[in-house]
């Protein structure tokens, strides 16, 4: 994509997004983040990559970071939207080879949080066959509700308890508010803790990396 006389319409665009002569002879890692406001799971992811990005130009590489997307089950059930959550899998891969390959990219790391987001961006790793790393953006922290440790399942059991009469609207409201307290994917041995563990267990990703919390100081040195 950058070199010699015929590539210089490809430089002059790459120019213009804060390329220098010197970044032409660097390798191109892509940055593949599956940021998003959509869902706790990916709602830090961008900060991640900023960190990445800044660690990745100090290495000597010119990285370039671009956003997938994501469905989230926790959001998607219930609904039309149900239809829409496996198949993204294979929209995320799509798109994060698209990119890599119409750009001749050298290199992928990749930063997903949700069961959808991991494998998407590993299925277009094994695709494209380039040098990659998996980050997880890691998974949420366990809410309070009254002394008592809650998260999104203690969010459905409430549906339930509450159909059966069981506890109060005050305390189904509690329960709701305090499920999900800030970023990460849901916590437990769900899909998306075991499919970042599956990542670890692959090769994918660096050990113990994806035993690390969102909002732990160590993730972000993690990066």
């Amino acid at each position: 994509m950058t070199e010699g006389v015929a590539r210089m319409p490809n430089r002059a665009m790459l120019r213009a997004v804060g390329f220098t002569d010197a970044d032409f002879e660097k390798p191109i890692v892509a940055i593949a983040s599956a940021g998003s406001e959509v869902t706790p799971c990916n709602v830090h992811i961008d900060e991640l990559a900023a960190i990445s990005k800044a660690a990745l130009k100090e290495a000597g590489g010119a990285p370039m970071k671009f956003n997938t997307f994501v469905v989230t089950d926790g959001e998607a059930m219930g609904h039309e939207g149900m239809k829409c959550s496996l198949v993204s899998r294979d929209t995320i891969a799509d798109a994060i080879e698209l990119v890599v390959r119409g750009h001749q990219m050298d290199a992928i790391l990749g930063i997903g949080g949700c069961d959808k987001t991991i494998p998407g961006t590993v299925m277009a790793m094994a695709r494209l066959n380039l040098p990659s790393l998996f980050v997880y953006g890691g998974t949420i922290k366990a809410g309070n509700y009254r002394g008592t440790p809650v998260d999104i399942v203690s969010a459905f059991e409430a549906v339930g308890k509450f159909s059966a009469g069981t506890i109060t609207e005050e305390e189904r409201h509690g329960i709701e508010c305090a499920a999900c307290p800030g970023p990460g994917a849901c916590g437990g041995m769900y899909t998306a803790n075991t499919m970042a563990s599956a990542m670890e267990a692959i090769g994918m990703s660096l050990s113990g990396s994806c035993s690390i919390p969102a909002v732990e100081p160590a993730k972000k040195d993690d990066m």
